[in-house]
């Protein structure tokens, strides 16, 4: 089975020479005249990188094709990665997208927020009452939508660099289970797709197992899958047995509304 990750090679030396700042990309808004559902994405990079060549453009080029607005989010990473510089951003930019919503022509009643890898754990704390839109005064998104999200920030299970990144090298794994999402999953929690594949040497698959089972616990709908042979940081995943992910994420977050 080939792997053809799909990336935008402009984009990627765009990534790289990104000032270590918040920026909302609104280019992947449709602009024809009607209102759009939207998704805000958050690319992946182990708080070091915002990756938007992998897991920015490309789902935002897809998304468009269906009909639905885009937007990615340039968080802080780095040495500005600290909680909660990330998460302050991803909600900036939900306050900015619903401050412009009759310029962008956007159903903010209907949103999703997606996200991939370290992206994901930020993503997936927005669905949170404590790092995510009620701690933020913020409409509640319609879906979460999970690519090999980094879920627990646990030493053994997660992926050491976005643990580093976002909570310091010297964190305590009591603080570390505090800023992990199976730990913060409640009744609140949105509607959830997620996935990895079984392959991925640098997030476990533990990961999207650990959020299956607490949004379970919670009650909350959600869709969960494991695809074999798929390593970490595929994007669309063209060529791999996880191809088409989000054609079923997108029908998820359509289906059955709020």
């Amino acid at each position: 089975m080939s792997t053809r990750i799909e990336i935008d090679r402009l984009q990627k030396v765009r990534d790289i020479f990104h000032k270590n700042q918040y920026v909302l990309d609104d280019r992947f808004v449709i602009r024809d005249g009607k209102y759009h559902k939207c998704a805000i994405i958050c690319p992946g990079g182990g708080y070091q990188l915002v990756c938007s060549f992998v897991e920015g453009v490309p789902f935002a080029r897809a998304l468009n094709k269906k009909g639905i607005s885009a937007f990615i989010v340039y968080y802080r990473v780095r040495d500005k990665a600290l909680y909660p510089n990330p998460q302050d951003d991803l909600a900036r930019a939900v306050q900015e997208i619903i401050s412009r919503k009759e310029e962008y022509m956007v159903d903010m009643e209907d949103y999703s927020v997606w996200g991939s890898s370290a992206g994901g754990h930020l993503a997936a704390s927005f669905g949170t009452t404590k790092m995510g839109y009620p701690h933020y005064g913020l409409p509640k998104p319609s879906a979460i939508i999970l690519a090999y999200p980094v879920i627990t920030l646990e030493e053994e299970k997660t992926h050491l660099g976005t643990r580093e990144n976002l909570l310091g090298k010297k964190a305590s794994e009591e603080k570390a289970l505090a800023y992990s999402i199976q730990t913060n999953v409640d009744q609140n929690y949105p509607r959830t797709f997620v996935w990895c594949g079984d392959a991925d040497e640098a997030v476990p698959p533990e990961n999207t197992k650990k959020l299956a089972a607490a949004l379970k616990a919670q009650g909350i709908a959600y869709e969960a899958h494991i695809y074999p042979g798929v390593p970490h940081g595929v994007g669309t995943a063209k060529g791999l047995s996880a191809e088409g992910w989000i054609d079923q994420a997108v029908e998820f977050w359509m289906k059955d509304g709020q």
